[in-house]
């Protein structure tokens, strides 16, 4: 409505009425001194008024205001200070004085308004007269105001008129709105220089305090909390802006509820019911102290302690909040204050003001009447409430008044005095070389605007070594104490800095925290938590719980081969390949390699067989040789026969090869190997049993067949059938030769070394080559089987054949079903069962009759027929 009001003037006003109307004259000065610049300023003198809801049921009586409040007072008397202390300043402003006007708003935006009005008014000035008001305005410059909801109505009120201003010297026409400086103003809002162009402040902006907030509530792990606010501009838009910044963190607001001291009680009981409901331990207030007061009281009466309370800094380092009652409640509250300082002489100055000074000033009286318990009345004396005394001093008394140990708010009131004195001085400088072009501006005819410029480009340094100037918002660089409230031995209780938080640093070095030192709420010595569901744990991740917020959630175990490695993790990560996650699923681990190894049972077990094979066919091969020239042997062939033990010996020890770790080598050498000395057997084989039926058919009468297979026939057949092998062999080397390869699929938590075949289909040519020759081998031993049993041994390689070929029958279903290291195991298996099926089915026989029955190894035995 207010801005519907004001909007709703300016236009009238820029419809060029005949005549403008002088202010009413019911808003007069508190305190005025005359200089040649005037210096405006608007302070809450009072808590509140009275009469801001009539009833209409009649003519409102006049606003009074009510509830004194002593550190207003304060700050008025140190703007006050700070313009004498300019005006004796020789360096700063020689040639001018400073005066002020001061009013009170009674934290009324309707009396901050009229004030306001006054102040760009000249109220002894007739009513001006014509189509526009040319009156020029009495103040350049504003200093106001206590809270952020006046300052917004009042820069509101100022930026779209265009009033004039009326210095001691010099009419100006069509100057600029005066400018505001506030010291206690702190809405984000009043940063948007579109709406607010002409307003400046000392205080940081809220934008920097919910910023900080929000890294304090981040930097304490807090994700579950409670927001109390203003209900007016300060709250709303502080608690928006300080929500947008905890949620870019993280944090999860349970609840947000608004107070005010204008509400009904009940509503402040509403409040309370949600706190004592709430699961947050952890309560940001964006208040004035002022609300949060009435907040604190019922909390009390129902004893809801031990929250964490994290405040703003319009009450976290106000006295009147810390009375035993209230500190119960706020019990190690953590906020963020602008820093304190020392202001000299200040003191002395609070401790001289009198009465007498400024007579007939209401305000001053009621101010002293309620320091000294007296009155200026004597209608109104009584035993307890006597005449006050002319001789009392304000030296003698220790209140918030002269209490200068927290000049946090009275500092930015100096320093926007002395950003006003400093631009008012930079405008008065004039250097030579601007001089000769007159483009100096004459202070003497100084226009409001000419301020406004002038504010925007000071940069100076205070006594103290602070550095003041203000950024394209109109703001000051943020820097913030954090204040811990904690009670000492003696019972005080005491504001301690724990921290602090600068704005000017990088990003990540802003807040810096003492945690050694912090109390927090219920006189904790660990930091409390405030969470609405508790961390999961490393090898779990965050499911969100449907409809509610993304603080809260379900932890969930990771699925095999997946892991989460951080605290709270939203997903989980799945583990390379080669790697599977442990049990408690927080860190990916190498999987089991499994390969058949020389050490384990198995392995030794086939390597003995092995060997023992490949000793048992040298030690045939040793018998023969010694027992070479006796008729058995050299009725067997010989030559075949050592030919066939030597290819037996390295079929034998081809089985080593697939023991141990593979690798590309080892898996293209054990395939080709295998192929090639297992056709050079069979072959070995064939062309003996071809032998037989050759040698049988000789012994018949006119036959000469032996001149077509004799030795060399031999020789070559077995070199001609193993080269077709090796030549399969090398083209499958060539294109798609075995490989070692890593099996991840097989098993999740493990790793198979294995050889990869590369190509199939060679494989299964080579396997197939064996197979038919083997076969070609079986049928023609399975015919010779009726030949004369002394001569024959063809019945033996026909049960050889028999036992080969069932082996590798069932090697191939064997070999595709058995998982990991078996497969192996089976391959090697069936090099062992069908080289020893050969070793002993055609050898065992003959070296029976060396060894044992030497009186049959003669030539009558060897060629008798039954």
């Amino acid at each position: 409505m207010m801005q519907i009001f004001i909007l709703l003037m300016a236009l009238l006003t820029r419809a060029q009425e005949p005549f403008c109307r002088s202010l009413s004259k019911s808003v007069l000065p508190v305190f005025s001194n005359d200089g040649d610049i005037i210096i405006g300023g608007i302070f809450s003198f009072h808590n509140n008024v009275i009469g801001l809801k009539p009833a209409f049921t009649s003519k409102p009586e006049p606003l009074k205001c009510k509830d004194l409040n002593l550190m207003e007072f304060q700050f008025a008397q140190t703007m006050i200070f700070a313009i004498e202390e300019i005006n004796n300043n020789t360096a700063l402003l020689p040639d001018l004085s400073l005066g002020y006007k001061i009013y009170g708003d009674c934290s009324s935006v309707n009396l901050a308004m009229a004030a306001a009005m006054a102040l760009v008014n000249d109220e002894n000035e007739e009513i001006v007269s014509g189509s526009n008001c040319k009156k020029s305005s009495t103040i350049y410059a504003l200093i106001g105001l206590s809270e952020s909801p006046l300052s917004i109505s009042v820069a509101t009120f100022l930026s779209p008129f265009r009033i004039p201003m009326v210095s001691n010297y010099v009419l100006l026409f069509n100057l600029q709105p005066a400018d505001t400086v506030s010291y206690f103003a702190t809405c984000a809002c009043l940063s948007n220089r579109n709406e607010y162009p002409t307003f400046f402040r000392t205080i940081p902006s809220d934008y920097h305090q919910s910023k900080a907030l929000a890294k304090l509530v981040k930097q304490f792990g807090w994700t579950w909390i409670g927001v109390i606010q203003s209900d007016n501009d300060y709250g709303i838009y502080g608690t928006a802006t300080f929500i947008e910044a905890v949620q870019m963190e993280g944090v999860c607001i349970e609840y947000t509820a608004a107070i005010s001291r204008y509400n009904p009680l009940e509503q402040y009981h509403e409040t309370v019911n949600i706190i004592k409901q709430s699961t947050a331990k952890v309560i940001v207030a964006f208040t004035s102290f002022v609300d949060l007061e009435i907040l604190i009281q019922e909390i009390a009466l129902q004893n809801i302690t031990g929250l964490q309370w994290i405040g703003c800094e319009a009450w976290i380092s106000n006295a009147k909040l810390t009375a035993n009652e209230m500190y119960r409640i706020l019990d190690g509250a953590l906020g963020f204050a602008i820093t304190n300082a020392v202001i000299p002489g200040l003191k002395e100055f609070l401790s001289n003001i009198h009465p007498s000074d400024t007579p007939a000033n209401s305000v001053m009286d009621e101010f002293w009447e309620n320091i000294f318990n007296c009155t200026f009345t004597s209608q109104n004396a009584t035993d307890t409430n006597k005449l006050c005394e002319a001789a009392k001093q304000l030296s003698d008394i220790n209140n918030q008044y002269t209490d200068v140990s927290d000049l946090r708010i009275a500092k930015n009131i100096y320093k926007g005095m002395y950003a006003i004195a400093h631009a008012l001085h930079d405008m008065s400088i004039c250097p030579t070389a601007e001089r000769t072009q007159n483009e100096c501006i004459d202070i003497w005819k100084t226009r409001p605007w000419q301020v406004l410029d002038s504010l925007k480009k000071v940069n100076f340094t205070m006594m103290q070594g602070e550095s003041i100037f203000f950024d394209g918002n109109g703001d000051i660089v943020a820097h913030y104490e954090l204040l811990n409230w904690q009670i000492n031995q003696e019972g005080v209780i005491q504001l301690v800095p724990v921290g602090i938080y600068d704005a000017s640093l990088p990003e990540g070095q802003q807040l810096k925290i003492h945690n050694n030192s912090i109390i927090w709420g219920g006189s904790q010595k660990k930091v409390p938590r405030s969470v609405c569901s508790k961390s999961c744990t490393p090898g779990t991740f965050k499911a969100a719980q449907k409809g509610r917020p993304s603080c809260c959630y379900d932890c969930i175990l990771c699925a095999d081969g997946e892991i989460s490695n951080t605290t709270d993790s939203i997903e989980c990560l799945k583990c390379p390949e080669e790697y599977r996650s442990n049990e408690e699923r927080d860190k990916c681990i190498l999987k089991d390699v499994e390969f058949l190894t020389f050490g384990e049972i198995m392995g030794v077990i086939l390597t003995v067989f092995t060997l023992l094979g490949a000793c048992l066919t040298v030690s045939v091969a040793f018998v023969f040789f010694c027992h070479r020239k006796t008729p058995i042997v050299r009725a067997n062939n010989s030559e075949l026969s050592f030919l066939l033990l030597f290819s037996l010996t390295l079929c034998f020890l081809c089985s080593l090869t697939f023991i141990g770790q593979p690798s590309d080598w080892s898996c293209m050498f054990r395939h080709t190997v295998f192929g090639i000395t297992f056709v050079m057997c069979i072959s070995c084989i064939l062309a003996k049993t071809i032998v037989v039926l050759i040698a049988f058919n000789a012994t018949r009468p006119g036959a000469n067949v032996m001149k077509w297979f004799g030795p060399s026939q031999q020789r070559l057949s077995v070199f001609i059938l193993t080269f077709i092998q090796a030549f399969l062999c090398m083209v499958w080397l060539t294109i798609s030769p075995p490989f070692f390869s890593l099996n991840i699929n097989s098993y999740k938590h493990k790793i198979i070394f294995e050889c990869d075949l590369g190509s199939t289909v060679a494989f299964y040519i080579m396997l197939g080559y064996i197979g038919v020759l083997s076969a070609l081998c079986f049928v023609l031993s399975f015919l010779a089987r009726k030949l004369p049993d002394n001569f024959n041994e063809a019945k033996f390689i026909t049960f050889s054949m028999i036992i080969f070929c069932a082996v590798w029958l069932t090697f191939i279903p064997a070999y595709i079903s058995s998982p990991g290291k078996y497969t192996v195991a089976v391959e090697i298996f069936a090099i062992l069962a069908s080289s020893f099926a050969l070793l002993f089915c055609i050898f065992s026989p003959k070296c029976y009759i060396i060894l044992l029955k030497p009186e049959q190894n003669t030539k009558k035995s060897v060629i008798g027929k039954k």
